[in-house]
């Protein structure tokens, strides 16, 4: 460790991810709450738009800000030169929080104070990205891909910077571009150039780690991630200039980008000593069945075969709940884990897996799988009863979800608690 970085201390993480994981939660009510809405594609009303940015300012930016502070320091080998600025960036990221709300209640005071202090948090993460990329030593060996992370880091400036554009226009074309295409390509952006460039750089080490599976072959230029982002702009530019040929070769690029991370992924889950029997892969493999539901839903939009409005709001449940928060969803409960045991007291530990909850997580991974399949198939097939049974769900799934993550923080409390009390406890031999 002496050449590697360090990760965030305990104290710092654990909050940002059960933050994280009450924001989903939140998102996952008010899914359930505006089922209807939904299935009758009132993709603009209070319930639909508060769960979206419940999501979007609370669960993503959270999470990735913990998942960031606990992996890249030692997979990009370096420090940040103010680690004590996180505290800062935790306190700035809570302005999501009234942000969500201003926006779903028209509060636009209220929206632009908060929009600011999000954004001075993300810009200070961001800060914090470029210093660990920077700082990566030359010459070494790192597991993951700076230009990737860079990718990731420039996608997401664009998505919140049309994010700020679509709160403040507030016509019906924002940048010359119908209002819920620019919320499309905004989503497109973050979903897909943000979190999935991530999920594809981060996950060729985290997920055969986590599934005890052979680590990804050395590469010298992150081909996969540079495919997709090329696939998708063309898909971007073919939404904001109403180009069908341009957004069905943008999808089938960006599938062709994601061949290899799939690839990867699915020898995990099929070879891996723990493979898909934890969450974390358990929640990459059904991932990856949505993420092609979600492409071949776009294709089927552009040839005719599925209206463009039902498929886009399907798609994006598919991709956005099916994959991007079910991934990160499924890896929190894990790095949780990971941050407890890596911060333990000098001398006996107990086993990672000891504060795992794997059981806990096994039936939160089902519940989520059947509950984003079945409100994607009732908002496409315009049936609520079955949308609302999803979500219902989602929200069991994150009840599930946020309980396991509370439960780990106990145990690591109790344990180092009992450490302190007894040096060598018979529990932590």
């Amino acid at each position: 460790m002496a050449h590697t970085g360090r990760p965030a201390p305990f104290r710092l993480g654990a909050p940002a991810f059960l933050v994280a994981l009450g924001g989903w939660l939140a998102a996952a009510a008010l899914l359930l709450a505006s089922a209807p809405e939904l299935t009758a594609l009132s993709v603009s009303g209070a319930g639909p738009v508060a769960a979206a940015h419940c999501i979007g300012l609370v669960f993503f930016p959270f999470a990735v800000a913990a998942a960031v502070w606990q992996l890249l320091p030692v997979m990009l080998r370096n420090d940040p030169p103010h680690p004590r600025l996180r505290w800062i960036v935790l306190a700035l990221l809570a302005a999501g929080v009234p942000l969500a709300v201003a926006i779903s209640f028209g509060r636009d005071p209220l929206g632009a104070v908060s929009a600011a202090l999000l954004g001075a948090g993300l810009l200070l993460l961001l800060l914090e990205l470029v210093s660990l990329i920077r700082g990566a030593p030359r010459g070494r060996m790192l597991v993951v891909s700076r230009p990737a992370v860079a990718l990731a880091g420039a996608n997401a400036v664009a998505a919140f910077a049309l994010g700020v554009v679509a709160l403040a226009d507030g016509g019906p074309e924002p940048l010359g571009v119908p209002f819920e295409r620019l919320l499309l390509i905004h989503l497109s952006l973050a979903l897909v150039g943000w979190l999935t460039v991530l999920i594809a750089a981060v996950g060729r080490t985290l997920v055969p780690m986590l599934g005890l599976a052979a680590a990804a072959p050395p590469r010298r230029a992150p081909v996969a991630e540079l495919v997709l982002v090329a696939g998708l702009w063309m898909f971007v530019v073919g939404v904001a200039r109403s180009a069908d040929v341009l957004v069905g070769a943008g999808v089938v690029v960006m599938l062709a980008g994601l061949a290899a991370p799939a690839r990867l992924f699915a020898r995990v889950a099929l070879s891996g000593k723990i493979g898909a029997r934890e969450g974390p892969v358990a929640h990459v493999a059904f991932g990856l069945v949505f993420l092609a539901q979600a492409a071949l839903l776009a294709l089927a939009a552009v040839v005719g075969v599925v209206a463009d409005r039902r498929a886009a709001v399907a798609g994006v449940l598919l991709l956005g709940l099916g994959w991007a928060v079910g991934v990160i969803v499924g890896h929190l409960g894990k790095l949780i884990s990971l941050s407890g045991w890596g911060a333990w007291p000098p001398g006996p530990r107990p086993k990672q897996a000891a504060l795992y909850p794997r059981v806990g997580w096994l039936v939160e991974v089902l519940a989520f799988a059947a509950g984003v399949e079945l409100t994607a198939m009732g908002v496409l097939g315009s049936f609520a009863p079955v949308a609302r049974a999803g979500a219902g769900l989602l929200v069991v799934a994150a009840l599930v979800a946020l309980g396991c993550g509370i439960e780990t923080v106990r145990r690591v409390v109790a344990g180092r608690a009992s450490r302190s009390a007894h040096p060598t406890p018979w529990g932590l031999a």
